[in-house]
């Protein structure tokens, strides 16, 4: 009989199971059912975005000793009541920071250039090049709001298509970001510097609805708005009139404040707005990055003791 038992209740690659099995003292459990079910004898419990860890289920979690998120935001689990009860909360910050660094450059050129909407012009058999003339990056000032892993990887890609980099972060040191070429601001500097603005901060009451009215009445016309952070960063309702009355040129979103993004949502169909179903870590390489990750934190601290990559608490 294992020891431990371990909660995998989103979707990650095999080799997740593969490694916990293989210490020979895990047995685990895969799925949404199980929280129904079996979550009073789990150890631990691995997700990702789809699974709400809130007081109630740690409160019925009576045996829980750790909950790793695979992935980089940990909105979705509630990390006081985690704390109250000395289970540890862990991440894996690392894991998908490039495939995220990589999607926020992606949709720049995408906004930058029209790609989507000339693409679908193409397939309804068009050829209209007058009506996608974009411009170019380099040159550009990108603002990046949040210098961790992700948004200081975005300024790395970025400076290298030429753009000036300017960046806003109260925690991480400046001597980390000085060798990269990023000129640290203030926050209200920075809305008047920008040609585009991405955001790669946590969700927090801090940082929810950053980009609303008042900020973007800060910015200069024509700014281009990505987000592959987290949806409720941006006040959709303030975003799209930005962009109706031109002080927004654009906006890229990967993440919205409700998931799946509502069909009849005014961001779907905007001309002016591209939108991607939430694939920042949608890679192969991240996919097995935070699944491995994951699964070696939430081993190691069962069988060892030891802890990788804490968040709060």
């Amino acid at each position: 009989m294992a020891d431990f038992r371990v909660l995998i209740s989103d979707p990650l690659p095999s080799l997740v199971r593969d490694i916990l099995e293989k210490s020979g003292r895990i047995e685990v459990l895969e799925g949404q059912e199980p929280i129904e079910t079996d979550l009073p004898s789990v150890h631990g419990w691995i997700v990702r975005s789809g699974t709400t860890v809130d007081a109630g289920s740690i409160e019925r979690a009576t045996a829980l000793r750790c909950v790793c998120r695979a992935g980089a935001g940990t909105d979705n689990v509630d990390i006081p009541a985690a704390s109250a009860r000395d289970v540890v909360v862990m991440n894996t910050a690392d894991a998908n920071a490039n495939a995220a660094a990589e999607q926020t450059i992606a949709l720049m050129f995408a906004l930058a250039r029209h790609v989507p909407a000339a693409a679908q012009s193409m397939n309804e058999g068009r050829w209209d090049r007058k009506s996608y003339v974009g411009i170019e990056l380099a040159g550009r000032t990108l603002g990046v709001i949040g210098l961790g892993k992700i948004g200081r990887g975005v300024a790395t890609k970025a400076r290298g298509l030429g753009m000036r980099i300017v960046g806003f972060d109260p925690v991480t040191p400046t001597d980390v970001t000085a060798p990269l070429g990023i000129e640290r601001v203030k926050l209200e500097d920075l809305w008047g510097e920008a040609d585009f603005i991405s955001l790669h901060v946590p969700m927090n009451d801090a940082t929810r609805h950053v980009i609303g009215r008042e900020n973007l009445s800060r910015c200069r016309d024509g700014v281009r708005i990505i987000n592959c952070a987290r949806g409720g960063v941006v006040d959709p309702v303030a975003l799209i009139e930005g962009v109706e009355n031109g002080k927004v040129a654009g906006a890229a979103l990967d993440v919205y404040e409700t998931e799946p993004l509502a069909e009849d949502s005014p961001l779907r169909n905007h001309d002016r707005i591209i939108c991607t179903p939430h694939l920042g870590a949608s890679t192969e390489e991240a996919q097995r990055n935070v699944g491995v990750m994951s699964a070696e934190q939430v081993r190691d601290f069962l069988i060892k003791g030891e802890i990788r990559n804490r968040v709060g608490g």
